[in-house]
């Protein structure tokens, strides 16, 4: 499967994950791997940024305030999707044990989230939205928006349903675990 993703290509060896996480450990910036592929993630712009650090919080504070056995990170981990497919959501939540200090991997995240931007929107709505949903332990992927008020909500139904909602106010629900995100804290009140 052939993915056009806005980001420059580096290495043309290909790689499985594991080698990807090896080969990533020395080398600065961040990156993620696509169908064996190392692609650099290119700079964001300040609204991009705004809207990632509100969401992480959103979400670090729901956690706290409702004192779940979760923790939430920020961009920097690896999610593996696949054998070759590696992705670096702008924040997610697992929960459980705490992970090792050392550990640059979450294996079993309950909430990804993505802030949208003009080079990677349309491969966050498609092959992130599949390739998240490949692990059982994602419940719920968010796209952000980051100029509006709009959250697209994906949400593990039935089976192998996933429902989708679009919030442009009011509260997120993420159950499981247990939390809230209202969009005032995302976007300002």
């Amino acid at each position: 499967m052939c993915y056009h993703y806005a980001m420059t290509a580096l290495p043309k060896t290909r790689m499985t994950v594991d080698e990807y996480l090896a080969w990533a450990r020395d080398v600065p910036g961040r990156h993620e791997l696509i169908d064996g592929e190392i692609y650099a993630i290119s700079p964001e712009a300040a609204g991009h940024a705004k809207a990632k650090y509100a969401v992480q919080t959103a979400l670090l504070n729901g956690i706290r305030n409702r004192k779940l056995p979760c923790h939430m990170l920020p961009d920097g981990m690896t999610v593996r999707v696949g054998q070759s497919t590696a992705f670096e959501p702008d924040a997610l939540v697992y929960c459980g044990q705490e992970l090792a200090q050392s550990a640059v991997e979450v294996p079993a995240p309950v909430i990804v989230v993505e802030v949208l931007s003009p080079s990677t929107g349309r491969y966050d709505a498609t092959a992130k939205l599949v390739g998240y949903f490949k692990l059982p332990s994602v419940a719920h992927y968010l796209i952000v928006d980051p100029g509006e008020p709009l959250v697209i909500h994906h949400a593990r139904g039935n089976g192998s349903d996933i429902l989708t909602r679009i919030v442009t106010e009011g509260v997120i629900k993420l159950d499981p675990p247990g939390l809230a995100v209202a969009l005032a804290d995302i976007y300002g009140a």
